[in-house]
């Protein structure tokens, strides 16, 4: 059985043990959220989880990977779930428009822990997380993926996404060039 779920406690064992494998859920930080997350775990799991669903934006400014700090948007993180954790999926958005600021690279963001890859977990997760989109009242989704990420441009394009172009990433993220994608609800 595949689902995405509102992280609770009873599936924070078997995330915690993806993390202390090396995976991580941020695919712009990578290890370096994965050991900030394991370190929230463990102080206050219970305040780690609350913070994983913040809708009104509530919660700190977000880091972005060059420290420097931006407005945190509303948004909140689901959990791929088959009996343990097999990725996570997170959306995010702006109150009262589609549009993103030029800091945030997408609406919605996902991994897959690797053990479970080429499973269709991540097609699955953004069809339903589309769902949750058209909830909070987006007209469609954006979505970026590094030019060598083939995979997850298959996950974009198999939900219906098209190719608006090329970017460059804000200097903040590295300045690489990168795909756009849009999904209209």
């Amino acid at each position: 059985m595949f689902e995405i779920v509102k992280p609770a406690l009873e599936h924070l064992p078997s995330y915690k043990a993806a993390l202390e494998r090396g995976w991580s859920p941020d695919n712009v930080r990578l290890l370096e959220a994965t050991r900030e997350q394991l370190a929230a775990i463990e102080e206050d799991p219970v305040a780690f989880l609350a913070g994983l669903d913040d809708p009104e934006a509530k919660g700190p400014p977000i880091t972005l990977p060059d420290g420097t700090t931006a407005p945190r948007l509303p948004g909140f993180r689901r959990w791929i779930w088959d009996g343990e954790i097999a990725g996570s999926i997170g959306l995010r958005w702006q109150k009262g428009t589609s549009a993103l600021p030029s800091h945030v690279l997408g609406h919605i963001g996902y991994a897959v822990v690797p053990w479970k890859e080429r499973r269709g977990y991540a097609t699955a997760a953004l069809r339903l997380m589309l769902d949750e989109a058209r909830v909070v009242g987006l007209d469609y989704v954006e979505i970026t993926t590094d030019l060598d990420n083939l995979a997850s441009q298959r996950v974009i394009l198999a939900n219906g996404g098209i190719l608006v172009g090329r970017f460059a990433k804000l200097a903040a993220y590295g300045g690489a060039e990168s795909l756009k994608f849009r999904i209209d609800l």
